[in-house]
């Protein structure tokens, strides 16, 4: 998969060499691919297509000889499967117009540009299908033609069901559906965390092994960044609601402390289960942060922030700043997070690295990055914190751009710098729980949700210039940059505003399928990665996208029907 057949023919006398290089390795030095003096002037070699290659010829004395025709200066992006020929040849000088004496010409001889999007393409319109005769089906049920059909009678009345209850055909009892509805769960904070996990899931297992299913290699974003953050984002939100929930029914505060202890504790012990899956139990290299433990400590965190500062009423309401007071009455909530992350960006940016003599505020990638300049310096300062927490080798031992930048140490993306940032996301949605239980407005509600995504969104185009790389902070997953988390924080109140819209609101969707796997959300993560290479689960198929994404598909699936069978039998497990 994601491989091209690249022929190289050299027809002349003396040596030159094949040079390439990824797009996506930011500011890399090209390396050696083919030399006439290991190939006998003709071979084929695998190239790359997930992202743009490009290719430079030099000679013996590495100096570039031509331009490659049918090129962008040299930039080429293959597909997948595809053959191409490199004719390289040496002409009499004087008669060729390349740099005197060289021709270079890439030939395409088969390329087929539908072969990697098809399975995609067919995926999306099989699982369209399926949610169109859902909603066909849950349209007649609710009419009560089914009844009409069979039984040639009109029914008196339906069965509620969780996928969208029917309308009153009773008139009288219009006020106790409004009581109801009034107090009723909001399916839109489940649905969006099971659109969190589902994605999860999907990606975990592989996403098809398309690149864009894949983590970003350093700076960027892909679909597969999104979710964690979202995941912590509504984690925070719904901690506004319980919180409000167990302070109304008189809880004690050391009684929620005790609560918040004990579900830490819980998600951390879980996360390091999950990281000894597959025998990795030797405590010489056993692994200790992870995504639960980021979780946990990051719910104890702003969970213990919240505690010391949450009300139980709202005594401002008719103030004159009545319209801000989810902002004012919480306060030193707000200037504790700005020293987290003011905490964070002096570390990342304003310390220098005591090791590997890496320089103050260097956050790339390290390897290949800068021309080899700066090789271990991976991650900068979360790198060396977490170096000296836990030890090189209890931290993540394969990046993501261990394999574009030929990294050569350990870096860890769920380490404890980028805690902090997890821990502003957090409280942003932490934010966004307290516009629910503070404004009863529906569209008061969202007003406000959208407002906070513009402005975040804004702040994260400003520190990254819009661009991937040369931006003052770039989105970069594995640090957990500040744009990254304005950027996915701006996201989540976007798609929270959506969800509470269409779902709460008015109703136009049920939440279905998503929100299913958002009530046993955590139970759901742990068991796909405890049974992720088990039968019926994980089958063994052909390496192409469209086996892998069958796959994959039908893992995420899986654990779709797992969540609906746990919904009506009423299973909930909650940490």
């Amino acid at each position: 998969m994601d491989t091209a057949c690249l022929h190289f023919q050299y027809v002349g006398q003396g040596n030159v060499s094949l040079w390439t290089q990824s797009d996506v390795c930011w500011q890399c030095p090209l390396l050696p691919r083919i030399s006439t003096r290991q190939t006998l002037n003709s071979t084929v070699i695998a190239i790359d297509t997930a992202y743009s290659t490009q290719l430079a010829i030099y000679d013996q004395s590495n100096t570039s000889v031509c331009n490659i025709n049918h090129t962008n200066n040299g930039w080429y992006h293959f597909k997948e499967y595809g053959s191409y020929q490199l004719m390289i040849q040496l002409k009499a000088t004087g008669q060729s117009k390349d740099n005197g004496t060289y021709s270079c010409n890439l030939i395409i001889t088969d390329e087929d540009e539908w072969e990697m999007s098809l399975p995609i393409i067919v995926a999306f319109l099989l699982y369209l299908t399926l949610g169109l005769a859902y909603i066909l089906v849950m349209f007649l049920y609710r009419k009560q033609y089914f009844y009409r059909i069979l039984f040639c009678v009109t029914t008196e009345h339906l069965v509620e069901s969780d996928l969208g209850a029917p309308t009153s055909i009773n008139p009288t009892d219009g006020n106790k559906n409004n009581e109801k509805k009034s107090s009723k769960r909001l399916k839109s904070l489940d649905t969006f965390r099971g659109i969190c996990i589902v994605v999860m899931i999907f990606v975990n297992y592989g996403g098809g092994k398309y690149w864009f299913f894949r983590h970003s290699r350093w700076n960027g974003l892909t679909v597969a960044d999104l979710v964690f953050p979202w995941f912590v984002f509504i984690m925070g939100t719904t901690m506004a609601i319980s919180f409000k929930s167990l302070l109304r029914k008189s809880a004690t505060k050391w009684q929620i402390f005790r609560k918040i202890c004990q579900r830490s504790l819980t998600l951390f012990f879980l996360g390091l289960m999950v990281n000894s899956i597959g025998g990795y139990t030797d405590m010489a290299t056993f692994r200790i942060p992870g995504v639960l433990q980021r979780f946990a400590f990051t719910y104890f965190v702003v969970a213990l922030l919240q505690l010391l500062f949450a009300q139980s009423s709202d005594p401002n309401q008719y103030k004159w700043w009545a319209p801000i007071r989810d902002i004012i009455d919480y306060w030193p909530e707000w200037l504790a997070n700005t020293v987290v992350v003011t905490t964070y960006l002096v570390l990342t940016y304003g310390v220098s690295v005591p090791d590997y003599n890496c320089p103050k505020g260097y956050v790339g990638p390290g390897g290949l990055h800068k021309n080899d300049l700066y090789q271990n310096c991976t991650g900068g300062m979360a790198a060396y914190i977490d170096r000296q927490l836990f030890g090189t080798s209890h931290i993540y031992q394969h990046p993501t751009c261990k394999k574009i930048y030929n990294t050569t140490v350990p870096y860890d993306p769920e380490g404890t710098l980028g805690t902090l940032m997890s821990i502003f996301i957090c409280f942003l949605g932490l934010q966004a729980g307290k516009i629910l239980i503070i404004y009863q407005n529906g569209w008061g509600r969202v007003k406000r949700w959208l407002i906070w995504s513009v402005i975040l969104g804004v702040l994260a185009m400003i520190l990254t210039k819009c661009k991937q790389n040369e931006g003052w902070i770039p989105i970069n997953k594995n640090i957990w940059s500040l744009s990254f988390v304005l950027a996915l924080a701006a996201m989540a109140f976007l798609l929270l505003s959506f969800c509470y819209v269409t779902i709460d609101m008015y109703g136009w969707w049920s939440g279905a399928p998503f929100f299913f796997p958002g009530m046993n959300s955590i139970f759901l993560y742990f068991c796909h990665e405890v049974f992720h290479d088990m039968f019926p689960i994980a089958i063994k198929v052909a390496s192409t996208h469209a086996a892998q994404l069958t796959m994959d598909l039908w893992g995420t699936t899986f654990w779709v029907l797992v969540s609906i069978y746990m919904y009506y039998k009423k299973i909930f497990i909650s940490v």
